[in-house]
């Protein structure tokens, strides 16, 4: 499932926009005759308006924005879709907020023939699955306004796919029990640790625990292109004895089994804000390999609503919809820009580990995760030799 857990004006989008759709790419031959015929969704698409004002009236025209797997304690997106009909006075339809990424693009394929209320404008997906959708002609290219701010490695050049917010590998700890904090993976070593250090998942099946390993070879003499020895580094924390077999959770932190948990930030600051002090959390970015997991957007190759779905865009990269992510925890993508600009709230900013830490984020492609993968699953057991539970 892929929403398991958990999230200043629009002045920069002042931007001449040619708001051009783009119908999937068939065989010009024939063979593909979905996506060699554009449907009406597309030929608006083809005809847009000039401009933020144009593009603001056409999508309240359209009067409906259809969304899906937008779960509203999930990064925010409670506030940024009631700030968004606030603002533009467009209906937005929700459809099944728990669905997962595999099953956004099946809404897609189902209704691509269908432009009725189950046909999503648009979807937030897992890294992998933006260029899946793209490959299969289901998402159509929008640059927003704010696009040069987004940073290369995380979009598609076309536009077809962009990463939207991203959370990074941080230190949970509960103060209760550990009295002297890790700052870095290296310090996870220490002696005094025995016992308490454990992964928020089994790294052989779990995502966020086999990046978990990918990230601390970042730290270690690895690099994005070799995740050995972050497998080393872990078979050195379970020979110190400080490694729990035990796949961590909010109540095995707070009753003390595992004190020290690694998981992304965004869940170990929701936890914070749900234990208030009882356990005391500190949560801590490691000062060096600070890997990031990212998510995207794209519109639908189908939408229903394609002026509404570009707006949504618009509203979601700009200032404005990236710090209503930034209040679920999620950090925005364009996080580092804004942060040089100086526009994320003090008071948000105060709940947040320091700006120049996120500043360091590395952001793996998509064949480099695979590669770790398939290396981390395969060897966690005869270098690390823990049996996670």
């Amino acid at each position: 499932m892929k929403r398991s857990q958990l999230f200043a004006p629009l002045s920069l989008l002042l931007v001449l926009l040619l708001l051009v759709g783009c119908a999937p790419q068939g065989d010009a031959q024939g063979g593909d005759t979905a996506a060699a015929t554009a449907t009406p969704a597309q030929e608006a698409a083809a005809a847009p308006a000039e401009g933020m004002d144009a593009l603001v009236a056409a999508a309240q025209e359209e009067g409906t924005l259809t969304t899906i797997a937008l779960p509203h304690d999930w990064c925010a997106y409670g506030a940024a879709i009631d700030a968004f009909k606030a603002k533009y006075g467009i209906e937005v339809n929700e459809l099944d907020p728990n669905a997962g990424s595999g099953d956004e693009l099946e809404a897609i394929r189902a209704n691509k023939d269908n432009q009725g209320p189950q046909a999503p404008d648009v979807i937030d997906v897992g890294f992998a699955f933006g260029p899946q959708a793209m490959a299969e002609g289901l998402i159509q290219p929008y640059k927003v306004a704010t696009w040069d701010s987004i940073p290369d490695e995380v979009k598609d050049p076309d536009g077809n796919w962009y990463g939207d917010y991203y959370g990074v590998l941080a230190i949970q700890v509960n103060t209760d029990v550990v009295t002297e904090v890790p700052q870095d993976w290296q310090d996870l070593l220490n002696p005094a640790y025995s016992g308490q250090v454990a992964l928020a998942g089994d790294p052989r099946t779990s995502n966020q625990a086999i990046q978990s390993v990918y990230a601390a070879s970042l730290a270690n003499g690895g690099s994005l292109d070799d995740a050995q020895p972050g497998l080393e580094f872990w078979a050195q924390v379970n020979e110190a004895g400080n490694f729990v077999p035990v796949i961590a959770s909010n109540a095995t932190f707070a009753t003390g089994e595992t004190p020290i948990i690694i998981q992304w930030d965004y869940l170990a600051l929701a936890a914070r804000d749900t234990f208030a002090g009882n356990p005391p959390a500190e949560i801590v970015i490691p000062a060096s390999g600070v890997f990031a997991g990212v998510y995207v957007q794209a519109i639908s190759a189908y939408a229903p609503h394609p002026n509404a779905a570009k707006l949504w865009m618009e509203f979601l990269y700009s200032d404005e919809g990236q710090n209503i992510w930034l209040s679920g925890y999620c950090h925005p993508i364009r996080y580092n820009d804004m942060a040089a600009r100086d526009v994320i709230p003090a008071d948000l900013a105060a709940k947040l580990p320091p700006a120049d830490l996120y500043a360091k984020a590395v952001f793996p492609s998509l064949d480099q995760l695979t590669a770790a993968k398939e290396l981390i699953t395969t060897q966690w057991d005869s270098v690390v030799k823990a049996d996670v539970k």
